[in-house]
C-alpha cells in the first residue's frame, strides 16, 4: 500500500466550548411570558459571568453588603416593627437578610423581586425574596411568573403571583403580592438592566486573562509551537489518531501546537519549534485596564472593592470614597428598596412605619470608637457643646455615618 503523503493536523489547546455567555442564537417565543434575553436565558449569562470575574463579582458582593447596611433603626414604641426587623418571614430571616438578597440580585440582574405575604384579616406579614433567575415578567405585564428551569418551562408547573399593589388569593389561603425592582434603561420596558452593562466585555476580558495565566502554571510556562514527527503511516486516520495522541499527551497549554506527521524517511528528524511570544507585559497591561474598566462600568470606587490595598492602606481615602458613594449611590439605593417595604408595612399593618431606617457604617474609622461626639468634633475643627446631651453620646452608639448632621 502506498504511503500517505505529508499531514498536518493543527491540535488547539484552548477549549473552545468553555464560552462565557452560555446563550443561544434561537429566539424563544412564548404567549405566556416576556424572554428576558433573546433566548431567555440572561440572567444565566450573567450569573455566569459574575462567578468567573473575580473584580465584577467582588464589587457585586461588596456593593450589595453596603446598600443592605448594618441593621435598621425604627421606633421602639412600634413593637411590630421590631418583629419585622428580627423576622421578616417564615424561614427565620432577619429583613436585613432579606434586604441584602435584593441588593445583590439588583446588584448583578438590574432586576429583584420580592414577595409580600398576608392574610384576609391583615393580620400579618412576611417577606420573601424571589431569585430573579426564576422570575420572568407575564405577557399581560400584570404578573409575575417563578418556575424553576425557564429551559423546560411549563405551564402547570408555574406560579402566577400579581404586581403590587394587587394580591391574589392562594391555595393555601393567603394573600400574595410581588415587587418587581428594575433599573431603569431606554428600551427596555419589562426588565431592568444592570448598570454595568457596558462593561460585559471587559468583565469577560479579565475572566480570560486569569483563565490565560492559570493556563501557563499548568503548563510550566512552556513555549507553544510546532512538533515535527517522523513517522510511517498508511492512511490519513492513522495520521489523525498519532497527532491526537501526541496532543493529548505533550501540547498543553495555553496556544496552539500544531502536529505535522510526515512520511517516514531514513533519518529521523522529528524536532519541536518553539514559536516565542514576549506578551506578558501587555497581558498584565490588559488585565490591569479591564478591572479598571469594570469599577467604572459599576460607577463604584476602587478602594471599596479592595483593589488598591497592595498600595498601601488609606483609611482616609477609603472614608471619603464611602461618603461619597454613601450620597450617590448607597443611600438612593436604599431608598429604592425600603419605601416599598415601608409603605405595605403602614397599608397592611396600619402602622406608622416611617421611622423604619437602614443603619449604615463605614468600613472603617478614623477615630476610636470610645470618643464623644462633641470630641470627634473638636478633633475635626467643627463647632461643638459639651454640655449638649446629643453630643455626649458615644461613636459607638451612633448609627450614621455623618457627624456633622448633629448641630
Amino acid at each position: 500500500m502506498e504511503k500517505s503523503k505529508t499531514k498536518s493536523i493543527i491540535c488547539s489547546t484552548s477549549n473552545s466550548a468553555d464560552t462565557l455567555y452560555a446563550l443561544s442564537a434561537t429566539k424563544i417565543e412564548s404567549k405566556e411570558f416576556w424572554r428576558w434575553g433573546v433566548d431567555n436565558n440572561m440572567p444565566e449569562a450573567l450569573a455566569l459571568l459574575s462567578r468567573r470575574s473575580t473584580a465584577h463579582r467582588r464589587i457585586i458582593n461588596d456593593k450589595a453588603d453596603y446598600i443592605s447596611g448594618k441593621g435598621f433603626n425604627y421606633d421602639a414604641s412600634t413593637p411590630l416593627l421590631g418583629n419585622i426587623v428580627e423576622r421578616a418571614n417564615g424561614n427565620n430571616e432577619s429583613l436585613r437578610q432579606v434586604l441584602n438578597k435584593l441588593a445583590f440580585d439588583k446588584s448583578l440582574f438590574g432586576n429583584a423581586f420580592l414577595e409580600i405575604v398576608t392574610d384576609e384579616q391583615n393580620s400579618f406579614i412576611s417577606f420573601y425574596h424571589q431569585d430573579a433567575s426564576r422570575c420572568r415578567v407575564a405577557k399581560e405585564s400584570k404578573h409575575i411568573l417563578l418556575h424553576h428551569d425557564w429551559a423546560h418551562f411549563r405551564s402547570e408547573e408555574a406560579q402566577s403571583l400579581p404586581l403590587y399593589p394587587t394580591f391574589e388569593k392562594q391555595t393555601d389561603g393567603t394573600l400574595r403580592s410581588i415587587i418587581h425592582y428594575k433599573d431603569y434603561e431606554p428600551m427596555f420596558h419589562h426588565y431592568g438592566v444592570p448598570q454595568y452593562i457596558a462593561g460585559l466585555n471587559v468583565s469577560a476580558i479579565a475572566y480570560k486573562t486569569d483563565r490565560w495565566n492559570i493556563a501557563r502554571l499548568d503548563n510550566s510556562f512552556q513555549l507553544s509551537g510546532v512538533m515535527m514527527i517522523d513517522n510511517a503511516v498508511d492512511n490519513e486516520n492513522d495520521a489523525a489518531n498519532l497527532a491526537r495522541m501526541a496532543e493529548q499527551r505533550f501540547a498543553g497549554k495555553p496556544g496552539q501546537v500544531m502536529f505535522i506527521i510526515r512520511d517516514e524517511s531514513s533519518d529521523d528528524n522529528s524536532r519541536f519549534i518553539p514559536i516565542e511570544s514576549q506578551n506578558d507585559g501587555d497581558w498584565k497591561d490588559l488585565h490591569d485596564q479591564a478591572t479598571g474598566d469594570i469599577v467604572v462600568a459599576h460607577s463604584w470606587f476602587r478602594s471599596l472593592s479592595g483593589l488598591d490595598y497592595s498600595s498601601g492602606f488609606s483609611a482616609e481615602r477609603i472614608l471619603h470614597e464611602y461618603e461619597v458613594a454613601l450620597n450617590t449611590i448607597i443611600l438612593g439605593e436604599q431608598s429604592e428598596l425600603l419605601e416599598p417595604i415601608s409603605r405595605a408595612i403602614s397599608e397592611i399593618l396600619h402602622i406608622d412605619s416611617s421611622s423604619l431606617e437602614i443603619i449604615n457604617r463605614p468600613p472603617t474609622r478614623s477615630k476610636p470608637i470610645y470618643m464623644k461626639v462633641w470630641e470627634a468634633r473638636k478633633a475635626d475643627g467643627l463647632d461643638y457643646d459639651e454640655s449638649d446631651e446629643r453630643q455626649q453620646l458615644f461613636l459607638s452608639e451612633i448609627s450614621k455615618y455623618n457627624l456633622k448632621s448633629i448641630d
